[in-house]
C-alpha cells in the first residue's frame, strides 16, 4: 500500500515492482510504437486536418505526463510493508466510517493512492479532505473533514484492518 507524507511515497515492494515496469515499458516499447504511428501518419499528408496524427500525438503527450508521474513517484518511494496492525487507520488499510456517528450510513473504503483504485473497493487517497481527516485515528474515534461546498463533516471510523488484494 502506499503512504505519503510530504515528499515520500511508501510502497509495498510488490507495488514498486509494478509501477517501475510500467515506468519501463512506456519509456521504451510505447515510446517506439507511438513513434511509429506519428511518423505514418505524418506520411498521410496535410497535418491540419490528419486526424491520425493528431490522436497519435495527443497519445504521445498523454504517455509523457505519465512517464514524468511514475519517474517522480518512484524517486520519492520508499518501499516498505503494508500495515499490519488493526484498529488504526493508515495508508493501506479498509477502512469502514459511518457519516454523522450513525451505524446505518456507513461506507468502506481503501485509504491509498490512486495508484491502487480498482472496481473491487472504493479508494480514497490519503490526501483526500475525508482521507486526511480519518487517516491516525482509532477505531471508535470521531473524524471531522471539509465538504467540498466547505461545511464541516463528521464521521466515526467502525473499523480500520489491512488492505490484502
Amino acid at each position: 500500500m502506499t503512504q505519503t507524507s510530504e515528499n515520500v511515497t511508501w510502497l509495498t515492494q510488490e507495488a514498486y515492482n509494478q509501477l517501475r515496469a510500467e515506468l519501463e515499458y512506456l519509456s521504451g516499447p510505447a515510446r517506439t510504437e507511438i513513434a511509429a504511428k506519428i511518423a505514418a501518419a505524418r506520411e498521410e499528408g496535410d497535418l491540419r486536418e490528419n486526424g491520425g496524427y493528431h490522436a497519435a500525438k495527443e497519445e504521445q503527450g498523454k504517455q509523457e505526463l505519465r512517464v514524468r508521474q511514475l519517474t517522480q513517484l518512484l524517486e520519492n518511494a520508499k518501499v516498505g510493508e503494508a500495515p499490519t496492525a488493526e484498529g488504526v487507520v493508515a495508508p493501506g488499510m479498509v477502512v469502514t466510517i459511518a457519516f454523522d456517528g450513525d451505524e446505518d450510513d456507513t461506507e468502506t473504503f481503501l485509504l491509498a493512492s490512486r495508484e491502487y483504485a480498482s472496481d473491487a473497493i472504493a479508494t480514497y487517497s490519503p490526501q483526500s479532505p475525508l482521507g486526511s481527516g480519518v487517516n491516525g485515528k482509532k477505531v471508535g474515534e470521531f473524524a471531522e473533514y471539509e465538504l467540498p461546498n466547505g461545511k464541516a463533516a463528521s464521521v466515526k471510523v467502525l473499523a480500520a484492518r489491512p488492505y490484502s488484494a
